[in-house]
């Protein structure tokens, strides 16, 4: 049997989960809610952050759940939510902002709708696409989002999804990265609209930043006070690279033992995670074969896209 090489040190942080529905306080300016949607690829469930105090920013105010969007509507009871900022369009994610839009008057603001295929992938692994969503300010890359006492940079990080948004909070150095960088799993890059080599030079561009804190939907803080393990932000960004570049020779020294399919490899290389997420897990390996066919490494046989033989070029 062909030996993979080993993956490098991920630190990746499983603390328990927060108590749904309650307020959380990790800063003057930052305060969460989380929904209790937990799963395999949302964890405990959708964080959804308060940034400001009086007048309010929400970040990713997650699906559409009555009982979540009254939690927001107490935890912010006497303010005013003037903003709501969504990173991407999974369902866990944007399809709350209808809803507490029409509570509370705010504007959405995201980098645009869906731009999937509307394939079985594109809208069924993840928790889903949110085809109907639309922002009523679309942000590009460099937009700036300003409220009294709050100030957001928007930073266009295309590979998970291409419409993804991280938030920069210049007033506590503070980046909320969405589904782009998590501190408790990899993130999942489900092509054609989540690409690798797009996802790895978003993350190279948030490795080169210096952001005190990373602030992910799904999970704890990655550095700050709040991060159990004292993760520097910019050091485990550069693990997330090397994790990547780590699969790609993995399946490189699987496909150099002969052609193969993707289930095939994913029952090997991910033979350490539980079998429910082997669906996602393909796509992500279909994402790195993409780019190593890009780059001349690979080839394949001509079938479909998620039934082709991939082997090295």
């Amino acid at each position: 049997m062909t030996a993979l090489p080993a993956l490098p040190r991920l630190d990746l942080s499983r603390a328990p989960a927060p108590p749904y529905g309650a307020v959380e306080v990790f800063s003057p300016l930052i305060r969460r809610v989380t929904a209790k949607n937990p799963g395999g690829f949302t964890f405990h469930g959708t964080g959804t952050y308060i940034v400001g105090r009086g007048a309010l920013a929400v970040i990713d105010p997650g699906p559409d759940d009555p009982a979540h969007i009254n939690a927001i509507l107490a935890a912010t009871a006497g303010e005013t939510i003037t903003h709501i900022l969504v990173t991407h369009t999974h369902m866990d994610h944007s399809p709350g902002a209808r809803p507490l839009q029409a509570k509370s008057g705010a504007q959405i603001y995201a980098f645009g709708g869906h731009q999937g295929d509307g394939s079985e992938a594109d809208v069924a692994v993840e928790e889903g696409a949110d085809s109907a969503f639309a922002p009523d300010i679309v942000l590009h890359d460099g937009s700036v989002i300003a409220g009294p006492g709050f100030t957001f940079g928007a930073l266009h990080t295309p590979g998970h999804m291409s419409n993804h948004l991280c938030f920069a909070l210049a007033e506590e150095r503070t980046l909320f990265t969405g589904d782009h960088v998590m501190g408790w799993s990899t993130s999942v890059v489900v092509p054609p609209d989540g690409d690798m080599d797009d996802y790895l030079a978003s993350l190279a561009r948030l490795a080169a930043r210096d952001d005190a804190v990373l602030v992910p939907t799904h999970g704890g803080p990655i550095g700050g006070p709040h991060d159990p393990m004292g993760r520097q932000p910019q050091a485990f960004v550069r693990q997330l690279i090397d994790h990547r570049r780590a699969r790609e020779a993995q399946i490189l020294a699987l496909l150099s033992g002969g052609p193969k399919a993707i289930p095939a490899m994913v029952r090997v290389i991910y033979a350490d995670v539980d079998a429910r997420l082997h669906g996602a897990a393909g796509q992500s390996m279909l994402a790195h074969l993409i780019s190593l066919e890009r780059t001349g490494r690979v080839r394949h046989d001509g079938g479909a896209l998620r039934t082709r033989i991939w082997q090295i070029a």
